[in-house]
Parts: structure tokens; C-alpha cells; sequence
């Protein structure tokens, strides 16, 4: 597990995007990221949130933020949610698990008593600077993109 502060440097993200184009975070040094993890594609918490990100991706443009999404679904899993739901927002796969390892949201949960391995819903702001600017962690929906873009914003 990633014990990754604030100030420190974000690690490297290298990973294919719906439609199948690889995406390399390291090419984008001088844009803020937001960079949010989620645990998996067409459920109902990550529809809400990647709706909620898609409806304000002009404000987190116009404050110079691009926003990826990366959960272990395919990249085909990936294209059918953004289909589906009109997402615009680019959805990482990260199906090995790598880049989830490396922020430290690849969690022990539990749910009705049991414990599993899942993404627990995690946002960073990656800075201009290739720094972690801000982290949120064990994110609730609700009130999240908004809080996120008040912090873009604010930066």
C-alpha cells in the first residue's frame, strides 16, 4: 500500500484509454490531473461520479484540468460505459492493477461481512509540477466533483 502525501510525485501513469490510445499522464506536465479511481464501470456510485465529471468538464477545462477516470475494467468494458452513459471524460484501464497499487487505493474492503480486494474511490490532483497537489480518499459521491473543482480552481 502507497502512503503517497501531498508534495509528493505522482507516479508515473502509462495506460490504454477507451478506445484503445495509450495515455502517458508524464505528457501533460504543466496541466493540473485529476486523476480519480473508482471501483468499477455501470455502477450506480461510478455512473453518478463519471456523469458528475462529464457535466463539469468545461469548468475543470476553463481552470486548466483535464480529468482522467481509472478503474481494472477493459478498455472495451470502458468504451460500453461511455457509450452508454455520453461520458466525456477519457477512462483509464488499468486491468493489471499497477497504477492502482501505486496511488495505494488497491484496498481490503468489506461489505455484509465479507472482506475482499477492491478500488477504494479515490481522487488526486495531480499539479502543474508533477506533484500531488491534494487527495481525497474513501470519496462519497455526493458533493464530490463539485468540492474537486472548487479546489482546481482555487489553485
Amino acid at each position: 500500500m502507497s502512503d503517497l502525501k501531498i508534495g509528493d510525485p505522482a507516479p508515473t501513469v502509462t495506460l490504454p484509454r477507451d478506445g484503445g490510445e495509450m495515455v502517458n499522464l508524464g505528457d501533460l506536465k504543466g496541466q493540473q490531473i485529476v486523476l480519480y479511481f473508482y471501483p468499477r464501470d455501470d455502477t450506480s456510485g461510478c455512473t453518478k461520479e463519471a456523469i458528475g465529471f462529464t457535466e463539469n468538464v468545461q469548468a475543470f477545462q476553463d481552470a486548466g484540468a483535464v480529468i482522467y477516470g481509472v478503474s481494472k475494467d477493459t478498455v472495451k468494458k470502458h468504451d460500453k460505459f461511455v457509450a452508454k452513459h455520453s461520458l466525456g471524460i477519457p477512462l483509464l484501464s488499468d486491468e493489471d492493477g499497477d497504477v492502482c497499487e501505486r496511488f495505494g487505493v488497491w484496498v481490503e474492503k468489506s461489505m455484509y461481512g465479507k472482506t475482499y480486494m477492491g478500488i477504494e474511490r479515490a481522487t488526486f490532483l495531480i499539479g502543474t509540477d508533477g506533484n500531488i497537489a491534494q487527495i481525497w480518499r474513501k470519496v462519497k459521491v455526493a458533493g464530490h466533483v463539485e468540492a474537486v473543482l472548487d479546489t482546481v480552481q482555487s489553485t
